[in-house]
């Protein structure tokens, strides 16, 4: 074995090489991977000056029972580490976008809410935002077929939750 290499298993041993098509398909989509999260952050602070995280938490909410969601639920949601959840929600909640409540339910646990005025902030950032998602993802795909997309994309996460199932009784 060479310094670095991984080390064969009997399941690598028989893995054949990538085609160049493969090979094209996957740098183009490990690029893809890097290019549309920044274009997509970069075009919502120059708008509505929120980050993609930002939106993403406060349309998580939006979606939600009484537009409220315990913080684990949450960051799972949203793809964070609890403390990562903690630190940007108190900065949502600086900014009156967000208030954190106790669990009614666990007197251990926080719900993170959506005030009114978040809901309205995500309401104003929403034009812009799609515009983006068109103009970076959308208008290029028009000739495949999104549903077999969406499947195969899905696909990639099998097992993983797309997004963890609100209760419906928030507790």
């Amino acid at each position: 074995m060479t310094h670095g290499a991984p080390e064969a298993t009997p399941e690598t041993d028989e893995v054949p090489p990538l085609n160049v098509a493969e090979r094209a398909f996957w740098l183009a989509f490990m690029r893809a991977l890097m290019v549309v999260p920044r274009a997509l952050d970069a075009d919502l602070l120059a708008g509505p000056r929120m980050s993609a995280t930002e939106y993403r938490v406060l349309m998580v909410l939006s979606e939600s029972p009484d537009r409220r969601l315990r913080m684990s639920e949450l960051a799972a949601a949203c793809d964070l580490s609890l403390s990562g959840m903690t630190r940007l929600v108190a900065r949502l909640e600086a900014d009156g976008l967000v208030v954190r409540m106790q669990s009614e339910c666990d007197a251990r646990g926080f719900n993170a809410v959506l005030t009114d005025a978040g809901f309205a902030r995500l309401e104003g950032a929403y034009p812009q935002h799609l515009a983006s998602v068109r103009r970076n993802v959308i208008d290029h795909l028009s000739d495949f077929d999104l549903d077999r997309l969406a499947a195969a994309f899905n696909a990639f996460a099998e097992g993983e939750p797309a997004c963890p199932a609100i209760p419906e009784s928030g507790c």
